[in-house]
């Protein structure tokens, strides 16, 4: 795990929309790793603010993987019956100003504990197509990055290794637990 000044330190999420305006924001995420790849982060029921103010608090608690050079982030959600994931097709994550932030682009893939997948919103992401006037070359990485994406998940390829995911969510609950004392 590389060191450096985000590891061990509670951060903001944001994301937004292809226009640039604010979609969400997540307050708390504890940075388990940043290096040139990835961003990862944890949380446990943090405070999330929709881009109407709506308020809410994530249920379970998740391990984020923020890709800095491919097109998606993957939430694992810890839950009673195993660990499901909630993939956003997004751009590269970047930290600007200690905030990781990114654009989500709608198309969403969901794997439940049993490894069941399906894809989200297309028709969102078809409406935005047009209304944010995405250009071809966008909506083939888009389009590209999905399929990809979802063939990783099928092989529970990093970052879709449970495996994986536990050893962050305790080495989180570790590094926490160390900050309390």
């Amino acid at each position: 795990m590389l060191q450096d000044e985000f590891v061990g330190k509670w951060i903001r999420v944001q994301s937004y929309k292809h226009d640039g305006t604010l979609h969400r924001l997540w307050k708390s995420n504890f940075v388990l790793e940043n290096n040139e790849e990835w961003l990862i982060v944890a949380n446990k029921c943090t405070k999330v603010v929709e881009y109407n103010g709506r308020v809410w608090y994530t249920a379970e608690p998740a391990v984020t993987f923020f890709s800095k050079k491919r097109w998606f982030n993957a939430i694992a959600m810890i839950k009673k019956d195993g660990i499901a994931f909630y993939v956003n097709i997004a751009s590269p994550t970047l930290i600007d100003n200690k905030i990781a932030k990114y654009i989500d682009y709608d198309l969403d893939i969901k794997m439940n504990a049993n490894n069941d997948l399906r894809f989200l919103d297309r028709n969102e992401f078809r409406k935005h197509v047009e209304s944010y006037e995405y250009e071809d070359d966008l909506v083939e990485i888009i389009r590209e990055e999905a399929i990809n994406t979802h063939k990783l998940m099928e092989e529970n390829t990093f970052p879709f290794d449970i495996d994986e995911v536990s050893k962050y969510y305790l080495n989180f609950l570790e590094m926490t637990e160390k900050k309390k004392e």
